[in-house]
């Protein structure tokens, strides 16, 4: 078991999830510090650090000690979610695409689209049986070198969100590494029924212990279906790959062509079950819209209506809001097909087909122990009853 202190740590429930924040900033000074130590720098020389930018997990300070090594570097500062797991990084160029995404032709909108597909086949194996591994956990390179071969790196320990968040840290399950999509579904789906538990003998009010209940009742349903879905195997452990699974615009930086530059956030990046890179990624996700809207039907933008603000990344914002959130799922239509396409080039093996239903209960794991665990019952009984229903299809 991980150690148990997670000093300036403080977890909070909303309504959706439960979300971590600091108790305190970090200390300039102690960066400073370790940076002097991991880089080798004297004190007669440099070294500058200032804050840059924070994620959920994290905290990213520039470290400027150029007279050194010639360019800043990032290093990124970890909430202890997992304690042991840091990470430190280059610094990259480029913007969050997010921020460009408007001023960008579909053209290259298309490219990028076609740029990450190749980067989604490449990460997971370009059909290589050699880039693949045997069985679902972290990759753990602690005590290799970077100019070690690290060919032999197997996956270990599984480091993910719904084993480490909140009070799940601390609860005596199995870990990884899983040796089947059974085994890794049949986790998550523990550490739920763990966490209800606790809510169900330690209620802080009705509201609590009644959806602890709801929420035991959905995720028995989908532990059943796991079986059904992800039969158990006693052969070898199963063949996985890297996999991303929060790649949305803020997560991939471009430059002033719409050219992907980097790509961040790798702090939960695992070995994966194959089939979970037919998921697309979430820049892509979202409701299908085939019809392109019409600029002239919509009103203009009402400060009074539409916020006085003028949404992160979306300059030149003359319409109302439905206008742009009906544009973005209008191009995500259609930028999902260039997706695949280009995938099923790179990649004619693409484990996409025959694994819908495995993906279907992996969102509905994902969900079952939040807002929308009734749809989540809801799709769970239409299997039970034989029903081919994809998740994404049932209204909540």
């Amino acid at each position: 078991m991980p150690p148990a202190s997670q000093d300036g740590l403080r977890w909070t429930e909303t309504l959706f999830h439960t979300v971590p924040e600091w108790t305190r900033d970090p200390s300039i000074a102690a960066i400073e510090k370790v940076c002097r130590q991991q880089l080798s720098i004297p004190p007669e020389e440099a070294c500058n650090v200032t804050f840059h930018t924070s994620g959920i997990f994290n905290k990213l300070y520039y470290v400027d000690c150029t007279n050194r090594h010639g360019r800043p570097l990032i290093i990124r500062v970890s909430l202890p979610v997992y304690p042991g797991q840091k990470t430190r990084a280059e610094r990259m160029n480029g913007i969050p695409a997010q921020a460009r995404w408007r001023a960008m032709s579909m053209e290259q909108k298309v490219a990028f689209t076609e740029q990450m597909a190749k980067f989604q086949a490449e990460l997971s194996g370009f059909g290589k049986v050699e880039s693949l591994f045997k069985g679902i956990g972290t990759l753990d390179f602690c005590g290799i070198s970077d100019t070690e071969d690290t060919r032999g790196v197997a996956p270990g320990l599984l480091v993910a969100h719904e084993f480490f968040m909140g009070d799940r840290l601390y609860y005596h399950l199995p870990r990884g590494p899983f040796r089947s999509s059974h085994d890794w579904l049949s986790a998550l789906l523990n550490f739920i029924l763990q966490q209800e538990s606790h809510f169900l003998k330690h209620p802080k009010d009705e509201d609590e212990r009644q959806g602890a209940e709801e929420t035991t009742y959905v995720a028995g349903k989908l532990l059943a279906l796991v079986s059904k879905v992800c039969p158990r195997t006693m052969e070898e452990p199963e063949m996985s790959a890297l996999y991303h699974q929060d790649l949305h615009l803020d997560n991939i930086l471009v430059n002033e062509q719409g050219e992907i530059t980097a790509v961040l956030d790798w702090e939960c990046v695992s070995a994966l079950p194959l089939w979970m890179s037919a998921k697309l990624p979430k820049f892509l996700e979202g409701p299908t819209r085939e019809e392109e809207p019409q600029r002239d039907r919509y009103s203009d933008r009402d400060p009074k209506y539409d916020g006085s603000q003028v949404p992160y990344g979306l300059e030149n914002n003359d319409k109302c809001d439905l206008y742009y959130e009906h544009i973005m799922e209008y191009e995500a239509t259609q930028l999902r097909k260039v997706y695949k396409a280009r995938l099923k080039e790179l990649w004619p093996e693409w484990p996409v087909d025959g694994h819908e239903s495995k993906i279907d209960l992996f969102e509905a794991i994902s969900q079952c122990d939040g807002i929308w665990g009734g749809r989540v019952g809801k799709w769970a009984e239409r299997i039970e009853n034989g029903d081919t229903v994809r998740f994404n299809t049932i209204n909540p």
